[in-house]
């Protein structure tokens, strides 16, 4: 054996003869179930608008729409939802980034893992709502303090996930690549990550949905901008109608990035997985 194999992806499995057929028909049923779900939990929202003591206390969904219609013609919902979405990105890569890392590490590195293993439980174990103060305190009421807070409270999950991904790498395609010399970078390029994608997906499906949550609290304690710190104001104010419309509206932007970036990423990472 003296020549280096190009490639030491995961073996790839080739689709079936029904399987082009079968794909779409399970995304049509799926889509028709989702709509039938939503359709179900607006009639319901609108039932209970009409029977509550005060439209104050529970708008109807048109009471809601037209709130988030004003929100958007003068131009507040646009600009604090896209300050709240610049806060969610940079935290989320930069826990993506940390966690993965030192995940990987720990997984790989029996000392490394007992190194770390103290801090991940404190981290773990620590409320995000502390997390969040000290942050503001120690550092003060500006950006650094609000994503720094954001990173620390995300990244031990981040850990958790990626460990458990590199302490499953086959060791089979380790000693491979150790056969044939790989370089460090092409070993982790082609043969860890793509054995690891599958917990790098979870890790950042999961994550984005926990991530942007702590970012409204942020905002809500401490930032004078974005969708946490708007639905402070319409906390004080009674707005159950600016509420719903400022929390719904960023919800179904999140839904959309998952639906349209992590949920295919986290298929096509698990995919030679359930055909191997």
């Amino acid at each position: 054996m003296t020549g280096a194999p190009a490639d030491l992806h995961p073996p790839v499995a080739f689709a079936g003869p029904g399987d082009g057929v079968a794909a779409p028909v399970r995304t049509a049923g799926r889509l028709r179930d989702r709509a039938l779900s939503l359709l179900v939990l607006l009639a319901v929202w609108w039932i209970a608008a009409g029977l509550a003591a005060s439209p104050q206390l529970m708008p109807s969904p048109g009471h809601v729409l037209a709130t988030l219609l004003r929100l958007t013609r003068n131009g507040d919902l646009p600009v604090n939802t896209a300050i709240t979405l610049a806060r969610v990105g940079v935290a989320f890569v930069l826990a993506m980034m940390i966690g993965s890392g030192i995940g990987f590490l720990a997984g790989r590195s029996a000392r490394v893992n007992a190194a770390i293993d103290p801090w991940l439980i404190v981290s773990l174990n620590l409320p995000v709502l502390v997390v969040i103060v000290l942050a503001y305190i120690w550092i003060g009421l500006n950006e650094l303090a609000a994503v720094l807070a954001v990173v620390i409270a995300k990244t031990p999950t981040v850990v958790v996930t990626v460990r458990e991904g590199a302490r499953a790498l086959d060791p089979r395609l380790d000693e491979m690549a150790a056969v044939y010399r790989l370089p460090p970078l092409r070993r982790l390029r082609r043969v860890a990550l793509p054995q690891l994608a599958p917990y790098l997906a979870a890790a950042g499906r999961s994550g984005l949905s926990i991530t942007w949550k702590i970012v409204l609290i942020v905002e809500l304690l401490g930032r004078p901008n974005g969708v946490g710190f708007e639905l402070n104001l319409q906390f004080q104010n009674f707005d159950v109608a600016g509420i719903l419309a400022y929390g719904l509206s960023f919800a179904a932007i999140m839904l959309v990035a998952e639906a349209t970036l992590l949920q295919p990423w986290e298929r096509r990472a698990n995919a030679w997985r359930r055909h191997a």
